[in-house]
């Protein structure tokens, strides 16, 4: 019910364990554009970035958000701890990085109702809220700032607020969504919303670069095929000549979708006399992905999509089977039963609807 709270209706989760780094000072932008692969010269006052960071071979350390204050001041949230990462490529200039994570709260609101509930209680401040944008503005008289950002895919927005606030935010807000079925949810029903968006986890589609202990689990933004976050004209930032080496020369893996075909894992459990039946949870782990005898890859987490009725992972692949189409095999079991299921390689998002940005 939680995960169709959040593609029907509205789901409520606690993301305030987030880490959230403050940093300002007169070089902020020069450190942070030192740190990310985007080009945060061109965050806009009350803009958002997804970007990811890297060591100096191009491995991403580390996956978030990029925010833009329009003070000179930015906040980097994170799922891992970044602050000496931070201090580190910040040494020679005149910016300050506070860790902040235990000050702020954040609560996501996700899915269909959720504009119609911040709208009840934050006096129509969201009506115009643009995708990967944030305002100031007040909650049930509660100061909050409200972004329309979330790790499920789907039209939906996170509420930052001030610690000794936190708990009367989250009642003002069951009490505004009642009427639009508010739900509040767990990382369960999160993990599949994440996984139908094609949305990366570290430590499951990745392993942080700082944490790995050999190099096939560190991965590239390329490797990860988050191209579209490697602002390499920027100019120099960590990671940059690596990362433009592996441009010229393209990546070894890519990190796609799969879609597993259900009717023969419907027929080989109809075969030994069970009913059909998809995994009832959302898995994470590697299970190998062949074409013929040959492993080409693996997969890293999956479930069935509720929503669209399929079996679906994340994945990754050789570069020469990334290509929408491919055909491959995953290693599965039913009951007691291995068997190589087939599977074609898709393009992530797997759901992807209008009213997430619209």
């Amino acid at each position: 019910m939680e995960y169709y709270a959040i593609r029907h209706s509205a789901g409520m989760l606690d993301v305030s364990p987030l880490y959230k780094y403050l940093i300002r000072g007169k070089d902020a932008l020069s450190l942070v554009n030192k740190v990310v692969t985007r080009n945060a010269k061109k965050l806009a006052k009350g803009q958002i970035y997804y970007t990811p960071w890297c060591d100096e071979r191009g491995k991403t350390v580390d996956d978030g958000t990029l925010w833009n204050f329009g003070d000179g001041s930015f906040r980097m949230t994170s799922a891992e701890p970044n602050l000496k990462w931070l201090e580190d490529a910040g040494m020679g200039l005149d910016a300050e990085v506070r860790d902040v994570s235990e000050d702020i709260g954040a609560l996501a609101v996700q899915g269909p109702s959720s504009r119609a509930i911040l709208m009840e209680g934050a006096d129509g401040a969201v009506k115009k809220l643009k995708y990967f944008r944030f305002v100031n503005t007040t909650f049930a008289g509660i100061p909050v700032q409200i972004s329309r950002t979330g790790y499920t895919g789907d039209l939906g927005y996170e509420i930052w607020v001030e610690r000794e606030r936190a708990e009367a935010l989250w009642d003002a807000l069951m009490d505004k969504g009642r009427g639009h079925d508010i739900t509040p949810a767990g990382m369960l029903a999160l993990d599949v919303a994440r996984i139908e968006a094609g949305l990366i986890l570290a430590e499951v589609e990745y392993m942080p670069a700082r944490k790995a202990v050999i190099d096939v689990q560190r991965y590239s933004p390329y490797e990860l095929s988050l191209d579209w976050t490697v602002a390499s004209e920027k100019g120099p930032f960590i990671g940059r000549r690596a990362l433009l080496d592996e441009k010229r020369r393209g990546p070894a893996r890519r990190t796609v979708g799969l879609v597993i075909d259900w009717r023969t894992v419907e027929q080989l459990y109809l075969n030994m006399g069970l009913p059909p039946q998809p995994p009832s949870a959302p898995w994470r782990a590697k299970i190998p992905l062949y074409s013929g005898y040959r492993q080409v890859g693996w997969a890293t987490s999956g479930c069935w999509s509720p929503l669209l009725k399929k079996y679906i992972a994340i994945v990754t692949v050789a570069a020469a089977y990334s290509r929408p189409g491919t055909r491959v095999d995953i290693d599965l079991a039913v009951e007691w039963e291995r068997h190589r299921i087939p599977a074609t390689v898709v393009q992530r998002p797997f759901f992807d609807p209008d009213r997430k940005k619209s």
